[in-house]
């Protein structure tokens, strides 16, 4: 496998890999040192099926089952494995969803720099995002490099942040968007989880910072001064510099790291234009941060 940097040592396309096949431990391995080094890594050209990109994402650990699957009935689900997380804008039959369709407004704070998965206790490794269907403009991912927004900080803020514990939940981000139409029984899937708003790789040993719209509040702050602080974090967590525009193009797979990077959609026009993108994504494997009985781990 080949890596050429795209992005100041945080995107690299890779090449010279067919990942729709079976790999050995060292190409594993060698994808692995390369999600470290680069935190985002571009597969083109990679014709995959929903079986095969489950197959090559199972090779980075356990795969979660989306969300929204969870939340909805089973006759509202176009794919057929919850593994398979549905980033398209079509309804179970194939159809442009209307412009008020509810799973179209709950798919609206993917336009929002977060963090996949920090609604969970264990929060997600890697995503690994496929490309199927584009359109013909507009629909890019963006991604924001937060080592480097970490290491920018000046030393004053670091030690401010250092260790401060923040809660997050679906419920915070989608409220932005004054969306609020969960459905009866999936409040243990809104309820809050703490995560530290630090984070230090595993491997590297860099710290980078833990933000994601799915932040509500920091514990033990006032909330209005809490929600300012994350945005002005956020804020500059997101400058020019720190971030890069992938362009999508059918068989393009993206795989990033959500300890280390946020992310979000762009417009398009998605109720003239079909965008399918399926999402597989790696369950995180600890905690961050202590939780409180009511935010236990599922």
């Amino acid at each position: 496998m080949k890596l050429t940097p795209l992005h100041d040592g945080f995107v690299a396309e890779a090449s010279e890999i067919d990942i729709s096949r079976p790999l050995s431990a060292d190409e594993v391995a060698a994808i692995e040192a390369g999600m470290d080094q680069y935190a985002v890594l571009v597969f083109r050209d990679q014709p995959l099926t929903d079986e095969t990109q489950q197959a090559f994402s199972r090779n980075f650990g356990e795969l979660e089952q989306a969300l929204i699957a969870q939340m909805s009935a089973a006759t509202a689900q176009r794919l057929k494995s919850f593994e398979m997380a549905d980033v398209s804008n079509l309804d179970a039959n194939g159809n442009l969803r209307a412009r008020d369709d509810n799973r179209r407004m709950y798919a609206l704070g993917n336009r929002l720099w977060h963090a996949d998965a920090s609604f969970r206790a264990t929060g997600a490794i890697y995503s690994l995002l496929s490309a199927r269907v584009v359109p013909s403009r507009g629909g890019n991912t963006e991604f924001a490099d937060m080592r480097a927004a970490y290491d920018a900080l000046d030393e004053a803020t670091k030690a401010q942040v250092g260790d401060l514990i923040t809660e997050h939940s679906i419920a915070f981000s989608r409220a932005e968007l004054g969306f609020a139409e969960y459905g009866p029984g999936n409040e243990d899937k809104v309820r809050p989880v703490r995560h530290s708003l630090v984070r230090t790789h595993p491997v590297t040993g860099r710290k980078s910072l833990y933000l994601s719209a799915h932040i509500g509040t920091i514990v033990g702050w006032p909330m209005p001064e809490a929600r300012a602080f994350i945005r002005d974090l956020t804020e500059h967590a997101t400058q020019r510099q720190f971030t890069h525009a992938h362009e999508w193009r059918v068989n393009d797979l993206v795989m990033w790291d959500n300890r280390t990077t946020m992310h979000r959609a762009r417009r398009y026009r998605d109720l003239e234009e079909v965008r399918d993108l399926r999402r597989t994504t790696i369950r995180g494997t600890g905690l961050t941060a202590e939780q409180v009985p009511a935010m236990a781990a599922e």
